[in-house]
């Protein structure tokens, strides 16, 4: 297998499209191609053009990438990443296939069609390239059943989950003649540089995550009109009481799309031969009759749901399947669910509701060991191994747990048990593993992990090296002292990590006295540290409850002590005689940027939403943010320019002003929130392993911290700059009397205060004017309203 830089999709539809985005996001250039239009568009009439006329050839694959240019959330990482997306078409342009190291199939579902376009890419295949189909259930070998035995050697289905950029799971399906060494090299590749989770799947309907999730909806669906429920009671259920994502069920089909559903489930009904499992993919006759109506969900406005618009905003109804109509929705009320919530951890959770006696815990139970009988009565029908199977479902459908993980959680022993009682066939090979005297399918034993399969009954789990557990970590040893906010534990290699673990990994004054001791620590005795976690977000801000409880008690000096200490320990990571590693990713805010803008490098997830939050809750950065922009902004700059200074500064301005928020680390780097020589790891279950090698890096190289720096400022000259601006879009009517008081504030600290411009000043002198600033807005009534609208709405308030 070459090295993948040039890629082919076949097909702009919405996977082809997203598809070849995803492939610019990673610097991949990328040819994507779709068929010649059969007729011209009343535009193109009035223009003059003919179907020869190569704009109107290429109209499809053009579409395709202005479609990727408007879509939201967006399929790319920043727009330009288009400019290494060339279109074209089936018939001109085939024999560029010729000049790339992987063709991607990307055209509609069906079989004929497919084997017909790969008969035609044979013919300008360039031996050793790699073929795949992103198909999402079609039999793979059956395409390609004509094709030499070369090509096959080199052919593979890889399925991409849609969205392509956001959704971790890529299904790779070898066929018998698929190189093994090429299905070990697309893995390796698919992980590193597209940061995927990938899974080898066996050649079968639907290969691994539609064939267990398809089969989940359908039994969810049945057990609904079993106990005469409706479809927001069974996502109330099914969601994150269940440890799955909030969409849970009919909201998950309304996303998907209820044709591209009920196309995935006729394609396992119509290509099994059991007729029990042709039976359970049966589409019951309600969701053929609304797709006939064209209630398909998001995509056509309805499907399980209705968003409806009233004078006081707008509503969303549920379907009623018995009238087909549509009514408000109505919260579920039982007890299971309530104590769910308040359980700590995912498996008291899950034991909670689903050995609960009430309705809730009833539907939640009969619906979950339908699928977690059925996923291990599929081994090793569609997987060989039950890691494969758990590993499919949560990178998929974003479950918390696999199959197997929950039945793990749940124990497994007492629900066979239960599962017999109630009549259930269990699989012989689970029975096999409880009478062996093992009661679980995972377990860990001093030399790694191991799971129980039918084949090889107990065998290693194979673990990816770059995949660094700080709770695996935990478990061995390596924690070496902490608090309730954050923890410091030996990554090995005399390199340690700083892990937050507060509520949203929010900053108080446990996390910022952890800062200081890590430095401390790793100064006396390490080679450097790496700030990282692995929970949901980097880190949201700083805990807005605690400020906003001590502004209205008007404990000052409290506020003014902790971000001076918030201060104080952004610096000490910045003075750290040892490197120091940030490795943020997903909501990267306020305080979180803070904490990454003084590391010495910032090793950074491709899906980081990075940004300075603070006018949105009335404040401005007070923990370095602001000093910390102006000095990205104006390094390097030449003194003597008064224009580029006043530019740097209104650069910093706009940032924080507007409260901007990266859409991905390549966009952070754009705004100014990364720096050239930060790095993007694709796969953010790489970020720690990638952060602890720069740290290694820089060690070796013999690393020395920034001396301090001067920083020049515009001073009152620049200041009034800025506060005109603000006064401008005041008069305007774009901004509020308050946001123009907070504009005011930042726009002083930006300018470095009262001083004449060009004037040099030292990072604790905007240290100070930040602090000055901040406690000064705290004091504010409108924004102590706008930080008690955030912590109860969860969304800022333009007061």
């Amino acid at each position: 297998m070459r090295h993948i830089r040039q890629a082919a999709v076949l097909g702009s539809g919405v996977m082809g499209a997203a598809i070849a985005g995803h492939l610019a996001n990673v610097g991949i250039h990328c040819t994507l191609l779709d068929m010649v239009p059969p007729a011209l568009t009343d535009e193109e009439e009035k223009r003059g053009k003919t179907l020869q006329d190569r704009d109107v050839r290429n109209r499809l694959a053009r579409l395709g990438v202005e479609r990727l240019l408007r879509e939201t959330p967006s399929p790319l990482y920043v727009k330009r990443a288009v400019d290494r997306i060339t279109v074209g078409n089936l018939e001109d342009d085939l024999e560029r296939l010729s000049e790339v190291d992987w063709i991607v199939e990307a055209v509609v579902e069906k079989l004929s069609v497919k084997q017909q376009l790969l008969e035609k890419v044979e013919a300008v295949w360039r031996p050793g390239t790699i073929v795949s189909s992103n198909t999402s259930g079609l039999s793979v070998h059956e395409m390609t059943a004509e094709r030499s035995p070369e090509f096959r050697r080199h052919f593979m289905g890889t399925h991409f989950f849609n969205p392509p950029r956001y959704m971790k799971l890529l299904e790779v399906i070898p066929t018998e003649d698929t190189d093994p060494e090429l299905v070990r090299k697309m893995r390796a590749f698919a992980e590193r540089v597209l940061g995927k989770g990938v899974v080898i799947a066996k050649d079968t309907p639907n290969f691994i995550a539609n064939r267990i999730g398809v089969y989940g909806l359908l039994v969810s669906f049945r057990e609904m009109v079993r106990q005469e429920m409706f479809p927001d009671a069974v996502d109330d259920i099914t969601g994150p009481a269940m440890g799955r994502p909030k969409s849970a069920t009919f909201r998950t089909l309304d996303l998907v799309g209820l044709d591209t559903f009920v196309h995935v489930a006729d394609n396992v009904r119509d290509r099994v031969s059991d007729p029990w499992e042709k039976d359970a993919f049966t589409v019951p006759p309600v969701l053929r009759r609304m797709v006939d109506r064209g209630w398909l969900g998001e995509k056509s406005g309805q499907g399980f749901y209705r968003k409806v618009k009233n004078k006081s905003g707008s509503t969303i109804l549920r379907l009623n399947l018995d009238t087909m109509d549509y009514e408000p929705r109505k919260k579920v009320k039982a007890a299971s669910l309530e104590a769910a919530k308040r359980a700590k951890t995912l498996p008291d959770q899950l034991k909670t509701l689903l050995f609960a006696e009430d309705a809730a815990g009833r539907f939640a139970w009969n619906v979950t060991k339908k699928v977690l009988l059925y996923s291990a009565a599929k081994i090793p029908e569609i997987a060989d191994r039950v890691p494969d199977i758990d590993r499919a479902m949560k990178w998929g459908f974003n479950w918390k747990l696999g199959p197997f993980e929950m039945w793990d959680a749940m124990g497994v022993a007492r629900t066979v048990q239960r599962m017999k009682d109630e009549g259930e066939t269990v699989p012989k090979w689970v029975e096999e593993m409880l009478d062996s005297g093992r009661d679980t399918f995972y377990s860990r034993v001093e030399e790694g992990p191991t799971v129980f399969t039918p084949a090889a009954k107990v065998e290693k789990v194979e673990e990816d090296p770059r995949s660094i557990s700080l709770e695996r970590l935990k478990e061995e040893g390596k924690f070496m002292k902490g608090n309730r906010g954050a923890s410091l534990i030996d990554l090995g290699d005399d390199v340690v990590c700083l892990e937050f673990h507060s509520p949203k990994n929010a900053i108080a004054t446990d996390i910022i006295s952890m800062m200081h001791t890590a430095v401390k620590e790793v100064t006396d005795h390490y080679r450097g540290l790496v700030v990282g976690n692995q929970g949901r977000d980097f880190c949201v801000g700083a805990n807005l409850m605690m400020i906003l409880m001590e502004a209205q008690d008007d404990n000052w000096a409290e506020i003014e002590w902790m971000i001076r200490q918030f201060q104080d320990a952004t610096m000490a990571l910045k003075r750290c005689p040892r490197p120091v590693v940030a490795a943020p990713f997903g909501f990267t805010l306020g305080g979180g940027a803070e904490v990454c803008f003084p590391a010495d490098r910032v090793q950074a997830a491709a899906e980081t939403y990075m940004g300075l939050v603070e006018t949105g809750v009335g404040l401005i950065p007070g923990g370095g943010g602001t000093k910390e922009m102006l000095v990205r902004l104006t390094d390097g700059l030449d003194l003597k320019n008064a224009i580029a200074l006043q530019g740097a500064a209104g650069q910093a301005f706009e940032r924080i002003a507007m409260a901007r928020v990266s859409t991905s680390a390549e966009d952070a780097r754009e705004l100014g929130y990364l720096r050239p020589q930060d790095r993007i790891t694709m796969n953010r279950d790489h970020v720690l392993y990638d952060a602890k090698r720069v740290v290694l890096e820089l060690d070796e190289a013999g690393y020395r911290p920034p001396p301090p720096q001067k920083i020049p400022v515009t001073g009152e000259t620049g200041y009034n700059v800025l506060k005109f601006g603000a006064y401008d879009r005041l008069k305007s009517g774009q901004i509020s009397e308050h946001d123009f008081k907070i504009a005011d504030k930042l726009a002083y600290v930006l300018a470095g205060g009262a001083v004449s411009e060009g004037t040099l000043v030292t990072e604790q002198y905007l240290l100070d004017l930040e602090r000055e600033a901040f406690l000064s807005l705290c004091g504010e009534p409108k924004s102590q309203a706008r930080m008690q609208h955030m912590l109860t709405k969860n969304k800022p308030l333009r007061n």
